[in-house]
């Protein structure tokens, strides 16, 4: 099954380069854009993917006929189990582990010097990067049962590249709790430290709040937006020599027996 089969596409729509490494959706509905990112393990985020997702953002970003970026993935359940477990074992050297990190920290880096808002939707479990993308949004609606969790430190590495952006997000000490802890933390959790700014009972309620605030960001200054959106993110001038040190610890911790032990125990559990 692919994602038209899933979701039938509406003019304006195109995919980007489909194959079984996952896809990225984009669908154009007046001045709004909709990334939409689905794999079949749990929407995991393989190199492919994640440079699919960096570029269709960065070109969203170039285009002053958009007002929204809307981020959300495929299906009813996870938003995004991370990290993919094959391409993590494909790793062979450190210069492939740190492209592989590296991808993150280019889908972070798009999102932040988009000048349009980037909301996310966030329809289920999230885990390890993708924990990443929800705190690099500027705007996170989610359900109830999205709860969130850094399992970076439980297949043996840590959450190096996403880790500022979570951070500045939560805080020092929150971060520092779900890196070293691994587990699961509640969509009200998640609220309380800022990753998500409303919590809803049911999808539908979300998706009602979401087209709501999409209509009003629609219609606001555009120029009022980017400075707004520069102002917030004004302390990242440094991420990309920042994050590069970080994905190249990510793919060297990677190659490790412990790091691979880890991961096979986890992908039997």
């Amino acid at each position: 099954m692919t994602l038209d089969t899933i979701f039938p596409r509406m003019p304006g729509t195109h995919a980007v380069d489909p194959r079984e490494s996952g896809e990225v959706v984009v669908e154009l509905r007046d001045a709004i854009a909709t990334v939409r990112f689905g794999h079949p393990k749990s929407n995991s985020l393989p190199g492919a993917l994640l440079r699919k997702l960096a570029k269709e953002i960065s070109d969203l970003g170039g285009n002053s006929g958009i007002k929204v970026i809307v981020l959300r993935s495929e299906g009813t359940k996870a938003f995004c189990a991370g990290a993919s477990f094959d391409e993590m074992k494909a790793v062979n050297d450190a210069a492939s582990g740190r492209e592989f990190f590296s991808g993150f920290g280019q889908v972070i880096l798009a999102m932040v010097r988009a000048p349009q808002f980037v909301v996310a939707r966030v329809q289920g479990k999230v885990a390890g990067g993708g924990v990443g993308l929800v705190a690099a949004s500027d705007y996170c609606v989610a359900v109830k049962d999205a709860t969130l969790k850094l399992s970076e430190l439980a297949i043996g590495l840590g959450p190096f590249v996403i880790g500022p952006v979570v951070e500045r997000k939560v805080g020092r000490g929150p971060f520092a709790a779900m890196a070293i802890d691994a587990d699961w933390r509640d969509a009200d959790w998640g609220e309380r430290h800022g990753l998500y700014a409303r919590v809803f009972d049911t999808t539908k309620d979300m998706d009602a709040a979401l087209e709501k605030l999409i209509a009003f960001l629609s219609g606001a200054n555009p120029e009022a937006i980017r400075q707004l959106k520069q102002a917030m993110w004004t302390d990242v001038g440094d991420w990309d020599q920042l994050l590069d040190r970080r994905a190249a610890i990510s793919g060297a911790l990677a190659l490790s027996a412990h790091t691979r032990a880890a991961i096979e125990r986890f992908e039997k559990s």
